[in-house]
């Protein structure tokens, strides 16, 4: 497990991470949500030790992590900006990775670079953006460690690639508990995929949740309600945000599913039903009661 407490980073008066508080456990993928400047990758570059805290403390199953090689064979950092040796080639990449992660699959390798058609033998420098992030993927993905940091990891992927990335994220989950924890600015790009979210803020974090909690008490409900009613006088309904087109409404409940559906009957409308919510729903229910608008702040 990742536990952050306190964790603060500035760079001279910019305060780029603010007394973080968080824990991320083993097996689940754990988005960290955020525009840019709200913090992200200086979390991820202190949870990798490439930047050391000011304040506070980030730790893997209790071990610091600056300094600790140890600690640092156990995860693979994607970073935004991607680097490679001068001239590298994919095949010359592994190598190196070889040496730093002694359970490296390097058959497996070989056999993803083929699948995404890839040349082991080619420059790297000649490949296109999203090229690669591929390459810098499937090391990540074949080093065989416990954790994998990504930033940004899925910007300039076509959907085919991103929904293939997520299925080897999802696949070495279930067989080897993999760990992911991906950085975006984009809520769409992690809905699919996230077990628990961190939404920040100005290097804070303003919501940090499972997303199962959040869904399980949390509905949408479409309605039409009879002659002479609105959606105040659903009273004993918990209405977090409320929408009409029309005689339709579409409201934001919290509470059960049971508790919803049995409060709907009693008021007989002329027709409901509860639809999923978004992630991008979720939270703009969730920040909206703590005064921040998200569309402000992500979308």
């Amino acid at each position: 497990m990742i536990r952050a407490e306190n964790l603060t980073k500035r760079f001279e008066d910019i305060t780029a991470v603010d007394h973080i508080t968080a824990e991320i456990k083993d097996g689940c993928v754990f988005g960290l949500i955020g525009t840019n400047g709200s913090g992200k990758s200086t979390f991820l570059r202190m949870a990798s030790g490439i930047l050391k805290p000011d304040e506070g403390s980030i730790t893997i199953d209790g071990e610091g992590i600056w300094e600790n090689p140890k600690v640092k064979s156990r995860f693979f950092y994607i970073s935004d900006d991607q680097h490679f040796f001068p001239n590298s080639t994919p095949q010359e990449l592994m190598q190196f990775y070889c040496c730093l992660y002694p359970d490296f699959d390097t058959k497996r390798f070989y056999h993803l670079l083929d699948s995404f058609g890839l040349k082991k033998d080619r420059k790297i420098q000649t490949f296109s953006k999203g090229m690669k992030k591929q390459v810098s993927v499937l090391c990540g993905i074949c080093a065989g460690t416990d954790y994998i940091f990504c930033d940004e990891t899925f910007d300039g992927l076509d959907p085919v690639m991103r929904q293939t990335v997520k299925s080897l994220f999802a696949s070495d989950m279930e067989e080897r508990n993999l760990t992911p924890i991906i950085a975006s600015h984009n809520l769409r790009e992690l809905e699919d995929i996230c077990d628990h979210v961190g939404l920040l803020h100005k290097g804070g974090i303003l919501l940090s949740r499972e997303l199962d909690d959040m869904k399980l008490n949390l509905h949408k409900v479409q309605c039409v309600l009879r002659p002479g009613m609105t959606a105040a006088d659903l009273t004993a309904l918990d209405i977090a945000r409320t929408e009409q087109t029309g005689s339709i409404y579409t409201l934001t409940v919290r509470g059960s599913k049971e508790q919803i559906c049995g409060w709907m009957e009693s008021y007989e409308p002329l027709f409901y039903e509860l639809i999923p919510l978004s992630l991008e729903e979720i939270f703009i229910s969730e920040t909206e009661v703590a005064g921040y608008d998200i569309k402000a702040l992500i979308l």
